[in-house]
Order: C-alpha cells, then structure tokens, then sequence
C-alpha cells in the first residue's frame, strides 16, 4: 500500500497565509471511499474586504460535500478561508473561488456551498456554489441559515 504523505499544516505551527493563493489546502485519505455520506464545515466568521471600498464583509460559509478518495484537512481549511481576511473579493468570487479550489485538490462527488452575506448598503447577497450530482439516496440536510431578517 503507497504510503500517504502527512498534510503540510497539521500538528505543526502555522501562520495565517496573506492570501487565499498563498493558502496551501491540505487533503487526508477518506477512510470510507466506498460509502457516500455528506461532510458538513459552517464557517459562522467569514471575512473578505469589498474590492471597491476596502470595507470588510461578513459572510457565514456553509460547505457540503460528498468526499470520493479524499477529504479536505480541517486545519488547511480554516486557515485558507482566513486568509481571504485581508482579500479583496466580491462575494460571488469568494464563494465562486472556493467551490473551484474545493473541487480542484479534492474531486468529491458532490459539493454545494452557501455564502450568505450580511447586508452592506441595505442588501443581503447569497450566493450558491454546486458541482458534481448528489448520489441517490444521500441525505443532505437543510443549511440552516435564513433568508435575510436581521441575521443574528
């Protein structure tokens, strides 16, 4: 059996990248490739800064996924979707941004991704990522997160 290389960030110190393409994004071995469930990551403290004026926008992220050979390193994770802190990003290229990368190190079966961002000048703006087809008889559960009515 090919020995599986141990994730870059995990178990050692690591610094918050500058920017989501210095973020290294780590992957483990899925030990259940042969069965499809759904990985659920709620990110409730996303931030970017609006490209236009610099003003910071607030976002909760909820990432699902049906993972094939590989799932995403948690730690990896965190610290890629921290480094878009200080990134200057419109909201559908961070969400947008995400679910590529997401599906470029990992090659899941299915992932969606809810980017639901507080409101900056009287207006909430969602934004939907998919890609891959849910594989029949996978449960996935509502996001949970409401339509804007003063979120919080």
């Amino acid at each position: 059996m090919p020995r599986t290389p141990r994730p870059l960030q995990l178990g050692r110190p690591t610094s918050l990248p500058a920017s989501p393409d210095d973020a290294p994004l780590d992957r483990v071995p899925n030990p259940h490739p042969d069965t499809p469930y759904v990985a659920r990551f709620t990110f409730p403290e996303f931030t970017s800064l609006c490209p236009v004026t610099g003003q910071p926008d607030f976002a909760t992220l909820v990432i699902d996924y049906v993972p094939a050979r590989h799932l995403v390193e948690s730690k990896s994770l965190k610290l890629y979707l921290n480094s878009f802190r200080n990134h200057g990003s419109f909201h559908e290229d961070c969400t947008v941004a995400i679910g590529k990368r997401l599906v470029s190190v990992l090659k899941p079966r299915w992932i969606r991704i809810g980017g639901y961002f507080y409101p900056r000048g009287g207006m909430p703006i969602d934004v939907f990522f998919q890609a891959g087809r849910l594989p029949k008889g996978v449960w996935v559960p509502d996001q949970g997160v409401p339509t804007y009515r003063g979120r919080g």
